[in-house]
Protein backbone atom coordinates (compact mmCIF):
# COMPACT_ATOMS: atom_id res chain seq x y z
CA UNK A 1 0.00 0.00 0.00
CA UNK A 2 1.21 3.50 -1.25
CA UNK A 3 2.07 6.00 1.64
CA UNK A 4 -0.31 8.86 1.86
CA UNK A 5 1.92 11.81 0.17
CA UNK A 6 2.87 14.58 2.47
CA UNK A 7 3.08 18.58 1.72
CA UNK A 8 5.05 20.92 3.44
CA UNK A 9 2.92 24.39 3.61
CA UNK A 10 5.41 27.11 4.26
CA UNK A 11 3.43 29.97 5.29
CA UNK A 12 4.09 32.44 7.77
CA UNK A 13 0.93 34.12 7.26
CA UNK A 14 -2.36 32.78 9.55
CA UNK A 15 -4.73 34.17 7.13
CA UNK A 16 -2.97 32.48 4.46
CA UNK A 17 -2.11 29.25 5.85
CA UNK A 18 -5.75 28.26 7.01
CA UNK A 19 -7.14 29.53 3.42
CA UNK A 20 -4.63 26.61 1.85
CA UNK A 21 -5.34 24.08 4.43
CA UNK A 22 -9.18 24.45 3.57
CA UNK A 23 -8.89 24.69 -0.48
CA UNK A 24 -6.44 21.43 0.17
CA UNK A 25 -9.10 19.56 1.98
CA UNK A 26 -11.54 21.19 -0.96
CA UNK A 27 -9.09 19.23 -3.79
CA UNK A 28 -10.21 15.86 -2.88
CA UNK A 29 -6.58 14.55 -2.79
CA UNK A 30 -5.36 12.83 0.35
CA UNK A 31 -2.60 14.04 1.80
CA UNK A 32 -0.82 14.67 5.26
CA UNK A 33 -0.31 18.20 5.67
CA UNK A 34 2.92 19.64 7.85
CA UNK A 35 2.78 23.45 8.20
CA UNK A 36 5.85 25.80 8.72
CA UNK A 37 5.73 29.35 9.53
CA UNK A 38 8.76 30.62 8.51
CA UNK A 39 11.68 30.05 6.85
CA UNK A 40 13.94 29.25 9.42
CA UNK A 41 11.10 26.18 10.49
CA UNK A 42 11.18 25.06 7.05
CA UNK A 43 14.82 24.19 6.68
CA UNK A 44 14.67 22.84 10.15
CA UNK A 45 11.84 19.98 8.90
CA UNK A 46 13.38 19.64 5.59
CA UNK A 47 17.19 19.78 6.08
CA UNK A 48 17.99 19.26 9.71
CA UNK A 49 18.24 20.99 12.99
CA UNK A 50 19.87 24.37 13.80
CA UNK A 51 23.56 24.72 14.35
CA UNK A 52 24.69 22.51 11.35
CA UNK A 53 23.41 19.45 13.35
CA UNK A 54 21.42 17.14 10.35
CA UNK A 55 18.81 14.04 10.88
CA UNK A 56 17.88 11.32 9.04
CA UNK A 57 14.92 12.33 6.40
CA UNK A 58 12.45 8.89 6.91
CA UNK A 59 10.32 10.56 3.66
CA UNK A 60 10.58 14.18 2.50
CA UNK A 61 7.34 15.17 1.39
CA UNK A 62 6.27 15.16 -1.99
CA UNK A 63 5.72 18.39 -2.59
CA UNK A 64 6.51 21.88 -1.14
CA UNK A 65 4.01 24.70 -1.40
CA UNK A 66 6.29 27.80 -0.58
CA UNK A 67 5.47 31.85 0.13
CA UNK A 68 8.39 34.29 -0.50
CA UNK A 69 8.60 36.88 1.91
CA UNK A 70 8.54 35.46 5.36
CA UNK A 71 10.56 35.89 8.56
CA UNK A 72 14.03 34.88 9.15
CA UNK A 73 14.73 32.98 6.41
CA UNK A 74 13.06 33.89 3.05
CA UNK A 75 11.47 31.78 0.46
CA UNK A 76 14.28 31.93 -1.73
CA UNK A 77 16.72 31.53 0.33
CA UNK A 78 14.83 28.01 1.24
CA UNK A 79 14.55 26.81 -1.98
CA UNK A 80 18.24 27.10 -2.61
CA UNK A 81 19.21 25.51 0.06
CA UNK A 82 17.02 22.76 -0.77
CA UNK A 83 18.11 22.46 -4.06
CA UNK A 84 21.45 22.54 -2.44
CA UNK A 85 20.89 19.49 -0.72
CA UNK A 86 20.74 15.91 -2.21
CA UNK A 87 18.18 15.02 -0.09
CA UNK A 88 15.24 17.57 -1.29
CA UNK A 89 17.17 18.81 -4.87
CA UNK A 90 14.66 17.07 -6.76
CA UNK A 91 11.13 17.66 -4.29
CA UNK A 92 8.69 20.10 -6.63
CA UNK A 93 8.20 23.67 -5.12
CA UNK A 94 5.37 25.51 -5.73
CA UNK A 95 5.74 29.09 -4.82
CA UNK A 96 2.59 30.44 -3.90
CA UNK A 97 3.05 34.34 -3.27
CA UNK A 98 1.21 37.51 -3.36
CA UNK A 99 4.47 38.96 -4.69
CA UNK A 100 4.30 40.64 -8.20
CA UNK A 101 7.93 41.31 -8.48
CA UNK A 102 9.85 40.22 -11.55
CA UNK A 103 12.55 39.46 -9.68
CA UNK A 104 10.63 37.34 -7.17
CA UNK A 105 9.70 35.42 -10.08
CA UNK A 106 12.84 34.89 -12.00
CA UNK A 107 14.91 34.14 -8.61
CA UNK A 108 12.39 31.82 -8.46
CA UNK A 109 12.82 29.80 -11.06
CA UNK A 110 16.65 30.62 -11.24
CA UNK A 111 17.01 28.71 -7.71
CA UNK A 112 14.61 25.38 -9.20
CA UNK A 113 11.10 26.11 -8.39
CA UNK A 114 8.83 23.96 -10.10
CA UNK A 115 6.10 26.68 -10.12
CA UNK A 116 5.54 30.49 -9.89
CA UNK A 117 1.66 31.23 -8.37
CA UNK A 118 0.49 34.72 -7.34
CA UNK A 119 -1.98 34.01 -5.21
CA UNK A 120 -5.32 34.92 -6.12
CA UNK A 121 -7.82 36.90 -4.22
CA UNK A 122 -10.96 34.59 -5.10
CA UNK A 123 -11.78 32.15 -3.07
CA UNK A 124 -13.32 30.46 -5.64
CA UNK A 125 -9.97 30.66 -7.85
CA UNK A 126 -7.86 29.71 -4.88
CA UNK A 127 -9.75 26.29 -4.75
CA UNK A 128 -9.14 25.37 -8.10
CA UNK A 129 -5.72 26.49 -7.96
CA UNK A 130 -4.78 24.60 -5.02
CA UNK A 131 -6.89 21.61 -6.49
CA UNK A 132 -4.87 21.47 -9.29
CA UNK A 133 -1.81 21.95 -7.89
CA UNK A 134 -2.71 18.83 -5.17
CA UNK A 135 -4.18 16.93 -8.17
CA UNK A 136 -1.01 17.23 -10.59
CA UNK A 137 2.28 16.98 -8.19
CA UNK A 138 0.43 14.35 -5.91
CA UNK A 139 -1.97 12.38 -8.39
CA UNK A 140 -0.33 12.55 -11.58
CA UNK A 141 2.99 13.87 -10.93
CA UNK A 142 5.73 11.32 -11.14
CA UNK A 143 8.20 12.10 -8.43
CA UNK A 144 12.17 11.77 -8.77
CA UNK A 145 13.64 8.61 -7.05
CA UNK A 146 15.26 9.97 -3.64
CA UNK A 147 18.76 9.48 -3.36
Amino acid sequence: MAETPKILLVEDNEDDKDLALMAIEFSGVSCEVQIARDGAEALELLLGLPGGQTRELPTPPRLVILDLKMPKVSGLEVLRAMRDDPRTKYVPVVVLTSSSEIGDLADAYAFGASSYIRKPIDLEDFNQIMAGICSYWLVWNESAPIT
